[in-house]
């Protein structure tokens, strides 16, 4: 190739790139990934975080070519279901780190050592757990407290202007510690059990947050605080109708990471 370019172009280059012509090519430099934390809250729908949904957030942010880093808070649950039955087993405790650990194949880390200066972007997927470890709000409802840990990292999200994604029953965090966030858990009606969570939306309404319907393949993206939302799961709907809404709101929170 170099022949072609003529004896002197030849030289010129290979002075120019003292490693040779792959230090030459290799030169340019490639823009740095998005750092992105994902924070569970147990493993499996009733308790923890919804599987389904935590592995498709992993997969279209690996699909983005993100960088990703679990969390959840070192906690004990606030009980443990039997998932063969949906029943509480009474006799059992465990710990949201360590089930969350499940999911994260090992590698997660405790939700305090979470900040702003490691990452550019948070999500957290939905299940029972975001209601039930990450905050009260499947006792409380409107009157729920939010984790300590949870609260924090909402906050310093926003304050630094860092997108927050959240689907499912998640939004509601959002709603609580980010006063006025538009979020969406999809529809406001029933609609003859296609949205059997539909209730949702007016707790969302008395956190004091702004609820926008959404269908279950669509995200909501607030621009003012950098909130993305999805329904997933709070629909009746197929699998992969709620893959590519995660996938929406995934795609988004990448977007305004400017990365």
């Amino acid at each position: 190739m170099l022949a072609s370019c003529g004896p002197a172009l030849g030289t010129a280059l290979r002075r120019a790139a003292p490693g040779g012509l792959a230090a030459f090519h290799s030169s340019a430099r490639r823009p740095r990934a998005a750092r992105v934390a994902v924070v569970l809250s147990g493993c499996g729908v009733y308790d923890g975080t919804e599987i389904h949904e935590a592995s498709a957030i992993l997969v279209h942010l690996s699909r983005g070519g993100a960088e990703v880093q679990m969390y959840a808070p070192d906690v004990p649950q606030m009980h443990v279901i039997d998932h063969s039955k949906g029943q509480p087993a009474e006799a059992e405790s465990r710990n949201v780190l360590v089930e969350s650990a499940r999911i994260a194949r090992g590698k997660i880390a405790s939700l305090a050592k979470l900040t702003t200066a490691d990452h550019d972007a948070v999500i957290f997927p939905g299940g029972f757990g975001a209601a039930k470890n990450l905050s009260t709000f499947a006792v409380d409802g409107k009157d729920c407290k939010v984790n300590r840990e949870v609260e924090r990292v909402l906050k310093d999200f926003h304050k630094a202007g860092k997108p927050i994604g959240l689907c499912c029953i998640s939004p509601v965090l959002a709603a609580k510690v980010l006063s006025g966030a538009e979020v969406t858990v999809g529809h406001e009606e029933e609609e003859g059990g296609k949205w059997p969570y539909a209730g949702t939306a007016g707790a969302i309404k008395e956190l004091g947050g702004k609820h926008c319907v959404k269908e279950v393949t669509e995200a909501h993206v607030d621009t003012k605080n950098k909130v993305v939302t999805t329904p997933a799961f709070m629909c009746e709907a197929e699998l992969h109708n709620i893959f590519d809404g995660i996938g929406a709101m995934v795609k988004n929170v990448l977007k305004l990471t400017g990365k």
